[in-house]
C-alpha cells in the first residue's frame, strides 16, 4: 500500500542557464493529487559555470566525463546548502533533472549531466534522476516530460505553455495528451541581450523599441522544424545550426532582431493554441516578458491568458520533476508515449537509495 503524503525536493536546470531551481514540495494523493510548494529558490550559476555549460556541446568525451563529475559535485553542494539552510528533516527523495548538454534523440542520444550515483553519496538522500534516457532508448524524443504533470496537476487549463529556453506546449486532444516544443525563446532572446551587456531583455523593452524585419520573420517561419508533425523536441543544436546562422545573416540592429524574434515566437505559439475561447496557463521566465505576452494576446484575442503566482511561474518544472520522481518511487508511469513517441508509456528515471 502506497502512502498518501510525500515531501520531496525538485531540482531543475534549464537551457536558458538562469541557474539551478530548487523547490521543497508536499504532494498529497487521496482522491486526487494536490501539492504545496513550501520553499523554493534559484541558485545562479557563476560566469565560469555559465561559460562551461554554454560551450559543453563542443566538448570531447573525456571533457564531458570530467564536466559531469564536476557538475554533480556542484549540484550536490547546492542541494546540501538548500536542505541545511531550511533545516528540512522529512525528505522522501530529491528528484533531479540535471542539466541537458546533448539532445539528439534521432541519433539515440541524450545527456543530462549531474545524474551520477555520486549525487546520492554526497547528499545522503534518496535520489531519483536521469528521466530522459530510457525514453530515448524506447524510441522516443526523451521530451517533453512535463505533460504528465500538466495532466495531473493543471487539468483545468486547455493549454499549458512554458516559456523558458524554448517554448513547449501541453494539451489534451480527445483524451490523449499532446505536447511538443514549439520554438526557441530565451535561448535566442538572452543571446542578443547578452550582446548588449545585459543578462536578459527585462520586460521585453528592448524588443519593443525595435522594428520587425519582415524578410527575416518570413524566413524564420519557413524553417523545416515548424512543418514537422509531433512528437518533436528542440535542443541547442537547432538554435546553433538553424536560428543563429539565419539571424546573423541579416545586418539589422539587435533591437530589430529582438523585435522580429518576439514576433516569431508569438506567431508560432498562436498557430498551435488556436482553439477559440480557451484558457492558456503561461509559466517560465518568458511569462515576465510583458512585450511577448502582449504580442501573444493580440494574436490570441479570444483566449484567456493566465499567469499564475511567482512560485508556479518560476518553479513549475522543478515541481513537475518532483512529481515524476514520486511517480517513479510508486512504480507508476511518468512518461507518456503520446507526447514523446516512445513505444509505450513507462516509468522512467533511476533511483539511488
Amino acid at each position: 500500500m502506497f502512502k498518501e503524503n510525500y515531501n520531496v525536493i525538485g531540482v531543475m536546470s534549464g537551457t536558458s542557464l538562469d541557474g539551478v531551481d530548487l523547490a521543497y514540495i508536499n504532494f498529497n494523493i487521496s482522491e486526487r493529487w494536490t501539492f504545496e510548494i513550501f520553499q523554493s529558490e534559484t541558485i545562479s550559476y557563476s560566469d565560469e559555470w555559465q561559460n562551461k555549460l554554454k560551450n559543453a556541446i563542443q566538448f570531447n568525451s573525456a571533457e564531458l566525463e570530467q564536466l559531469n563529475s564536476d557538475y554533480t559535485k556542484l549540484l550536490a553542494s547546492i542541494i546540501t546548502e538548500f536542505i541545511s539552510k531550511h533545516q528540512f528533516k522529512d525528505i522522501d527523495a530529491v528528484c533531479s533533472h540535471g542539466h541537458t548538454i546533448l539532445h539528439q534523440p534521432q541519433n539515440g542520444l541524450t545527456l543530462q549531466i549531474g545524474n551520477l550515483p555520486m549525487l546520492q553519496q554526497l547528499i545522503q538522500q534518496t535520489v531519483v534522476c536521469d528521466f530522459r534516457l530510457q525514453d530515448v532508448q524506447l524510441g522516443g524524443q526523451g521530451a517533453p516530460l512535463v505533460p504528465i504533470g500538466d495532466a495531473i496537476l493543471f487539468a483545468e487549463y486547455d493549454y499549458c505553455l512554458n516559456l523558458g529556453g524554448f517554448s513547449n506546449i501541453s494539451f489534451s486532444d480527445n483524451g490523449t495528451r499532446i505536447a511538443f516544443d514549439i520554438s526557441p525563446v530565451n535561448t535566442v532572446l538572452n543571446y542578443y541581450a547578452n550582446a548588449l551587456g545585459l543578462p536578459y531583455d527585462s520586460g521585453g523593452s528592448i524588443a519593443q523599441s525595435g522594428k520587425v524585419n519582415t524578410t527575416l520573420l518570413a524566413q524564420l517561419n519557413e524553417l523545416e522544424y515548424y512543418k514537422l508533425p509531433f512528437p518533436k523536441s528542440l535542443g541547442m543544436e537547432f538554435v546553433n545550426q538553424e536560428i543563429f546562422p539565419l539571424m546573423h545573416s541579416f545586418s539589422c540592429s539587435i533591437e530589430d532582431k529582438l523585435a522580429t524574434f518576439v514576433e516569431h515566437i508569438a506567431l508560432q505559439i498562436a498557430a498551435v493554441c488556436n482553439k477559440p475561447n480557451a484558457k492558456l496557463l503561461i509559466t517560465g521566465g518568458g511569462a515576465y516578458n510583458v512585450f511577448l505576452i502582449r504580442r501573444l494576446s493580440e494574436y490570441l484575442y479570444t483566449t484567456t491568458l493566465i499567469i499564475p503566482d511567482d512560485k508556479i511561474i518560476q518553479f513549475k518544472e522543478a515541481l513537475i520533476f518532483a512529481l515524476l520522481g514520486v511517480l517513479k518511487l510508486r512504480g507508476e508511469n511518468n512518461v507518456l508515449s503520446s507526447v514523446t513517441g516512445a513505444r509505450h508509456d513507462h516509468s522512467s528515471g533511476i533511483i539511488f537509495k
